[in-house]
């Protein structure tokens, strides 16, 4: 979807916009949202962050998704201007950034990524006033980079449901922190099964239920991600996240990969490895220094390049026979 395209559909009598789930609440759907929950949700980031009339914003994702689509919402209820540059793996390499200050842009973590790898683009990262980062957990690395950014750097929680995201963390700074904090408005908990429940009536009719494996702070409102319901990895009667997994090993390899699972006759299922290598000299010997016993995975599938969806997020459905 173009520009021209999403706000000829924003300006038209529809109380709606048709949007794409994500599938962070069941099977992605097709689902129609109020307009005026949208704008509700794009006062409450402005107000939250303090920008103002006049601030510039980077348009640089696909307003084909809900984050593309609410950063122009954004845009139209604070009166913001804004930079429009092609959606791509390094919008900050565009000459049209030349010597423009940015007071506000959102993107996914592999922008960022890429970014950061470039002196120029990564000069021109650095000077972004507020950087909100979602779409797909951080790398522990990249987070120790940005966390000596000299603006703030947020990450975000949320989905297509919620109109983007109900909650951030700081990055950087003094604040930093690996728990969210909701927005204001916005409850948050867990149910019998760890999953979060959001409460935010301004953004959704009702309350929803989420695949998302979660832990509420002592102070019963920030929370934090352990990993996704759907990653769970029944083994021999024990349960095993896959994120907890990939938490762990991500420090001692330094090659793409992700964990995953298949069935299996004995365990019901097994932990594998999903890994952008050939050289497995030395994989037994980490698995076994940094794992638990149960965790290591039984079985590595070697490949030349990780399957991932659109967004950017690991593929994790394989032929498990």
């Amino acid at each position: 979807m173009t520009l021209p395209q999403f706000l000829s559909r924003w300006n038209d009598e529809s109380p709606f916009i048709q949007v794409k789930t994500s599938g962070s609440t069941g099977a992605p759907k097709i689902m129609f949202v109020e307009k005026k929950r949208m704008w509700e949700s794009a006062r409450a980031t402005c107000d939250f962050l303090g920008l103002k009339e006049g601030d510039m914003a980077l348009l640089c994702m696909s307003l084909d998704y809900i984050a593309g689509k609410m950063m122009v919402v954004r845009v139209l209820q604070r009166r913001l201007q804004f930079i429009e540059v092609p959606v791509s793996g390094h919008p900050m390499g565009d000459n049209a950034l030349e010597g423009r200050t940015i007071d506000f842009a959102a993107m996914v973590p592999l922008q960022v990524y890429n970014s950061i790898q470039e002196p120029v683009q990564l000069q021109r990262l650095k000077q972004i006033r507020h950087l909100l980062i979602g779409g797909g957990a951080l790398d522990a690395d990249l987070e120790q980079k940005l966390s000596e950014f000299p603006h703030a750097v947020w990450c975000s929680y949320g989905m297509t449901e919620t109109l983007s995201h109900i909650a951030l963390r700081r990055v950087n700074g003094p604040t930093a922190s690996q728990w969210y904090t909701p927005m204001p408005g916005v409850k948050v908990t867990v149910d019998n099964e760890h999953c979060l429940v959001i409460d935010a009536p301004l953004v959704c009719p009702k309350a929803l239920k989420t695949n998302d494996i979660g832990e509420m702070a002592p102070d019963g409102r920030r929370f934090r991600i352990l990993g996704r319901k759907d990653n769970v990895i029944c083994s021999g009667g024990l349960k095993i996240q896959a994120e907890e997994v990939e938490r762990l090993l991500r420090p001692h390899l330094s090659f793409p990969f992700f964990i995953t699972k298949m069935k299996d006759e004995k365990y019901g299922e097994i932990v594998v490895l999903v890994a952008e290598t050939k050289d497995n000299k030395k994989l037994d010997d980490i698995f076994r220094d940094v794992l638990p016993p149960y965790w290591i995975p039984r079985k590595v599938l070697y490949v030349d390049s990780l399957p991932l969806t659109e967004t950017g997020k690991p593929k994790r459905q394989i032929d498990r026979r």
